[in-house]
């Protein structure tokens, strides 16, 4: 479905990079879309093909990021929680960089966070029982009256795009009891209401995370549905980013991406990717392989291996960094990612790759054929925060070299623990490319066969990081050099494109 939408986008096939546009420090003060419109041609020139931007709907206060969602309506258009604009900007201004991006041929994916609601508008009573913290599926007491946080009226937009009002009925936990200023989990009770029995067993069911909505309720699958249609055909947006999969119904999940694939204000071709952040590529694999439609995941194994290879430096056999990953398992559906908005310093699932290793990192997802790369904002800019990291030194270039070279057919030299190689033959319309990896203390070397129609030609390391030339043999052979712990991308020097590169 990627490269659907991204060809139904540019009109052409070719090499597709997503970009996360944003990262968990971005400054609020609603700059963020007025950044991307500006920023899009930029993002477009090196590589960028489609941007997966932070929740646009309105939060539960003007800092919300979104992740803490009032209401999914509410894109920067009405006065509520404080403010008119949410964190990243107006209504307006996230239209006009959604279709400037477009003109620059990125697409944009929406992050929807359909799990929970938050900053409710008025308390109301309902049954609930309270359960265990570290077992859901284990009641602590009896059911009683709590006042519960559930009411959502809407009153700064009233019934505009859609007339739903949000009460206890649409919810199956809260984590606060308003009557006795109790905080724990409750489990709201009511007609077939339970805990979603298709959603991750952790903590017996890990349904609730926060303010849970009841997927199986008619009134929120409807409304669900048409937020879904709405969104995409208001913003020109070309897909979904789901926030947090493994605590949602995966039922739900499958019936709202077959909605918007096959209904009249849908789009056939969205592209949709779940965040089920996990360490099993088993789950990972079980869960793609049973949602009966096709879905992507970001491969968190991966990026744990990343972060592994770069905490074991030289210790790591770089021959095993795809090992128990969704990549090898089903590269169709893997989302491959280096680090995101949850990995940074300062998060919750804090696990960030190391400086040392990202560069062989984004190589490896951005080089090779399977996988639909993700790069990370923080990565290309930055982040920000009380321990602030740098940019990837060149990375720029690394993604320019994708869209550049990393073409036709791939042939491995996997050979070594500390140093490996690939060569990408390239196609009619670019030149290949060889790139060296080296995660040991010294300069790492391949012999590699380009073949014979290269004898004679020089190659050089476009990201300038190996100096020196090399000539391809009359066999159609060299050896190819990378420095310790880095990489190197060699292309011959008048390959086509090279010129975009400032230094050879």
């Amino acid at each position: 479905m990627a490269h659907h939408a991204n060809e139904d986008a540019r009109g052409s096939p070719g090499n597709f990079t997503m970009m996360q546009y944003f990262e968990w420090y971005c400054p609020s003060g609603g700059v963020h879309w007025k950044k991307y419109a500006d920023d899009v041609e930029h993002l477009s020139d090196i590589g960028i093909t489609a941007c997966w931007l932070p929740p646009p709907t309105k939060g539960s206060s003007p800092e919300g990021t979104g992740y803490d969602i009032y209401d999914l309506y509410d894109l920067g258009e009405f006065d509520q929680k404080g403010n008119k604009a949410t964190k990243w900007g107006s209504k307006e201004e996230l239209l006009e960089a959604i279709k400037k991006a477009k003109e620059n041929g990125i697409i944009s994916y929406i992050d929807a966070v359909l799990n929970h609601k938050a900053g409710a508008d008025e308390k109301e009573e309902c049954l609930a029982t309270m359960v265990d913290e570290n077992d859901r599926t284990k009641t602590v007491g009896e059911m009683h009256n709590i006042e519960a946080w559930t009411k959502f009226t809407f009153p700064g937009r009233g019934d505009k795009h859609s007339p739903m009002k949000w009460n206890y009925n649409h919810f199956t936990g809260v984590d606060y009891d308003a009557k006795t200023e109790t905080t724990a989990i409750f489990k709201i009770q009511g007609d077939g209401k339970d805990w979603a029995d298709d959603v991750d067993d952790e903590n017996g069911s890990y349904d609730y995370l926060m303010f849970v909505i009841d997927h199986a309720h008619p009134e929120v699958e409807a409304d669900l549905f048409k937020w879904g249609d709405w969104v995409l055909k208001e913003t020109g947006a070309y897909g979904f980013r789901f926030d947090a999969v493994k605590h949602i119904s995966r039922k739900f999940i499958e019936k709202f991406v077959k909605h918007i694939r096959e209904s009249e204000g849908g789009k056939a071709k969205a592209f949709c990717v779940g965040e089920f952040w996990h360490d099993s590529v088993d789950a990972l694999v079980e869960y793609v392989e049973g949602l009966g439609t096709q879905f992507s995941c970001f491969d968190s194994c991966l990026q744990d291996n990343f972060h592994s290879a770069g905490e074991a430096r030289e210790g790591y056999d770089l021959r095993q960094i795809f090992d128990n990953t969704l990549l090898q398992r089903r590269p169709v559906d893997a989302v491959t990612l280096v680090d995101n908005h949850d990995t940074q310093v300062g998060q919750s699932l804090q696990r960030w790759v190391s400086s040392a290793f990202k560069p062989l990192a984004y190589a490896l997802i951005l080089l090779r054929v399977d996988g639909y790369p993700c790069v990370f904002y923080g990565d290309l800019y930055g982040t920000g925060g009380d321990n602030p990291q740098k940019p990837v030194s060149q990375l720029e270039d690394i993604i320019r070299a994708r869209k550049l070279f990393a073409y036709g057919e791939l042939r491995d030299y996997w050979d070594h623990p500390n140093c490996v190689a690939w060569l990408r033959t390239g196609d009619e319309e670019h030149d290949g490319c060889v790139v060296v990896i080296c995660n040991g203390k010294e300069d790492g070397s391949k012999k590699i066969e380009v073949g014979k129609e290269h004898a004679g030609e020089k190659w050089t390391d476009c990201m300038g990081w190996h100096q020196g030339e090399i000539t391809i043999d009359e066999e159609g052979w060299a050896e190819f050099f990378s420095p310790p712990e880095s990489i190197s991308i060699w292309t011959k020097t008048d390959a086509r494109g090279r010129e975009e590169y400032k230094k050879d």
